[in-house]
């Protein structure tokens, strides 16, 4: 088994903040009285919706690869990813003058597909039931000399996606707020990892907790019972975005000390949550990017007076969305 590699702290998150300055949106902390109300509590809102490509996963991406060596630029950069980090990759890359090659899951929305593409990185797609888009990347890599951006487990990626952490944190000490509960999707727990590392220095009261859908519960489960749990399956969510099978090496390392624990909902919670963010908020958000709002709406989160949410995501094919947005049947309980 490889050594696990370097664990990032709050110092590589505030490195990575500089990096950023005037290349990632500073997103805002919104605030919403018909969340409140519907959710018995103030929710400050941190729309990644609103990001660079839709998703926080630009941060993590620019910030791995603006410190690649010139040396080791030629070659380029691959990812894997089911979407959203493919696309932050790309744009990073693109602005960095990087070619990218990203392995996407044959049924990853089309949107998230076509979009990566247009962003000038090639796509290689695969079977996320029956084959490894860990193996044919590093194949892919190891063939051109190409750098790897790993979506999550990567000390460089998780400090780039704990910026929204640092601007959770500095927009809460402006509003005179301090957050009881920070609520966070996991996939792989890089955004988890990294605004940990943000909150447990401005904020170390708050309960920083990840949201799964059920059934897809790693990080919860692994929190439970102090060691990284696999998920029984590789597909069956409409949260394309996070589908891990269990929670990453260095994330975990972080996260089984600075997060409280985790919530899970289920699929119909997620589309109530994402016509809630439509019809109330005016927010378009994804599957994935739902999780802790429907958390939250769903009451699955405590007592707590006063929650930070993260939207991480807003990516999400027009069909599917529309579908979602029209059907009424599902209600947050």
């Amino acid at each position: 088994m490889e050594p696990l590699r370097a664990i990032p702290t709050v110092s590589d998150v505030h490195a990575a903040a500089t990096r950023l300055m005037g290349v990632a949106v500073r997103t805002p902390l919104l605030s919403f009285p018909v969340l409140d109300a519907a959710a018995g509590r103030r929710v400050l809102v941190k729309p990644e919706t609103l990001q660079r490509t839709g998703s926080f996963k630009f941060r993590g991406a620019y910030n791995r690869i603006a410190q690649i060596a010139p040396g080791q630029r030629a070659a380029g950069v691959v990812a894997w990813s089911s979407g959203n980090h493919a696309q932050g990759v790309a744009a990073a890359a693109g602005l960095l003058g990087l070619n990218a090659t990203i392995v996407m899951p044959a049924d990853a929305p089309a949107a998230k597909i076509a979009r990566t593409r247009a962003l000038g990185a090639e796509v290689v797609t695969y079977d996320r039931v029956r084959e490894s888009r860990e193996e044919i990347g590093k194949g892919i890599a190891a063939a051109r000399g190409a750098v790897i951006v790993p979506p999550f487990d990567d000390p460089d990626v998780i400090a780039g996606q704990g910026t929204v952490g640092l601007e959770i944190a500095a927009d809460c000490a402006l509003l005179g707020v301090a957050p009881e509960a920070v609520v966070v999707p996991a996939s792989g727990g890089g955004l988890l990892a990294g605004i940990a590392l943000a909150m447990a220095e401005r904020f170390p009261a708050a309960r920083v907790m990840s949201a799964e859908p059920a059934g897809f519960d790693d990080h919860a489960r692994s929190f439970a019972s102090g060691r990284r749990e696999r998920n029984d399956a590789l597909s069956g969510s409409i949260c394309d975005a996070l589908l891990m099978p269990t929670p990453g090496e260095i994330t975990f390392e972080i996260n089984r000390t600075l997060v409280a624990g985790g919530v899970s909902v289920s699929d119909a919670e997620v589309e109530a949550a994402m016509r809630f963010a439509f019809a109330e908020m005016k927010l378009v958000v994804e599957p994935g990017g739902a999780v802790a709002l429907a958390a939250v709406l769903a009451g699955r989160i405590g007592a707590a007076r006063t929650v930070a949410v993260v939207l991480s995501g807003g990516n999400v094919d027009t069909g599917t969305y529309a579908g979602i947005i029209a059907n009424p049947d599902a209600e947050i309980s």
